[in-house]
């Protein structure tokens, strides 16, 4: 699907379409544009749309196939940020990571999303109903959005994570957790990494804009990163270390758990292994061949050793349990 939204001081028009040629013809060079790719795995179609917005062939590679993760320096055509967003979403066991690549250039802005990102969606509706004023802003506002509600919506889910995290804890500390437990919370930090990524993205972005002459970012724009955006990242990631200290933390101790409970079995068994040794030692010495043997031929022989072999049974059995070895 092909969302275009067209922009100016006295204009505001949006557009869906999923014939590329159609939407090409549609857009108005003399207006801003946001242009939406969701789901779009047509290669000659992203091909086309580069060629439009006259950038370098290269990018349909990267865009087609996710090369590039953080900002591109090497070639000028425009600002091209490859990007993986932590979602809701759960697959097995691990948040999925929304993937795509997002082309600022002089009076455009081009988001190509593997699959719909609802952030995204959110704040196109929101233009559109004009709770949100864009249209005395250029392109460069809309990335800042962008990047604004990805960031608010990393709070929606660090706060998520902290209530799976509550109730793990409780299932870790109480010890009636499992192995299954363990490789939740480790898949759950794993999948979370994308989420520093995001962070160190936007940093060395805001660092690009600050120490060079960058063209792609008005001074307004520039400002509002520096006064809003930075601030959000850095009380996230403190948020971020926080839940990935806790969760290491929760790991440690499930690990030792399920440590704690493999020795017990081992125990048991190795008590239940000397609980049968002196039975087996008895029943050994008649399962030789000897011709003297006096007991063999007395008729309270055999029931003899049984008692015996019972007595030393529960004889164990009870001095172990008195030793809470059982």
């Amino acid at each position: 699907m092909l969302i275009l939204l067209t922009f100016s001081q006295n204009h505001l028009e949006l557009f869906s379409c999923k014939d590329v040629d159609t939407v090409l013809k549609r857009i108005d060079n003399s207006h801003n544009i946001w242009l939406r790719c969701i789901n779009f795995r047509d290669r000659t179609g992203t091909a086309k749309i580069v060629n439009y917005f006259q950038l370098d062939p290269s990018r349909t590679d990267m865009i087609f196939n996710r090369s590039i993760i953080g900002v591109d320096e090497d070639i000028e055509d425009c600002l091209f940020d490859g990007y993986e967003i932590l979602t809701h979403q759960i697959k097995n066991r691990e948040f999925q990571v929304a993937r795509g690549s997002i082309v600022l250039g002089r009076n455009f802005i081009i988001t190509f999303e593997i699959i719909e990102i609802k952030v995204l969606t959110i704040l196109i509706n929101n233009i559109q109903k004009r709770i949100i004023d864009i249209q005395e802003w250029g392109v460069d506002y809309i990335l800042y959005l962008i990047f604004k509600d990805i960031l608010n919506n990393y709070h929606t889910i660090f706060d998520y994570i902290s209530r799976q995290l509550d109730d793990l804890e409780d299932e870790v500390l109480a010890n009636s957790a499992d192995e299954t437990t363990y490789h939740k919370i480790a898949a759950m930090r794993q999948s979370t990494r994308s989420g520093r990524r995001n962070f160190q993205n936007i940093k060395s972005l805001v660092a690009r804009m600050n120490y060079e002459d960058f063209q792609w970012i008005s001074q307004p724009v520039k400002a509002l990163f520096n006064q809003e955006l930075v601030y959000k990242v850095d009380n996230l990631w403190q948020e971020y270390q926080a839940l990935r200290a806790w969760m290491s933390e929760l790991m440690e101790i499930q690990r030792d758990n399920i440590a704690s409970k493999t020795s017990e079995r081992i125990n048991r068994l190795t008590i239940l292994s000397s609980i049968f040794l002196p039975i087996t030692f008895i029943t050994g010495f008649y399962g030789m061949n000897f011709q003297h043997m006096p007991e063999l031929e007395q008729p309270w022989a055999y029931p003899a050793v049984i008692v015996i072999i019972l007595l030393i049974v529960f004889g164990s059995i009870t001095f172990a349990k008195q030793q809470r070895w059982l």
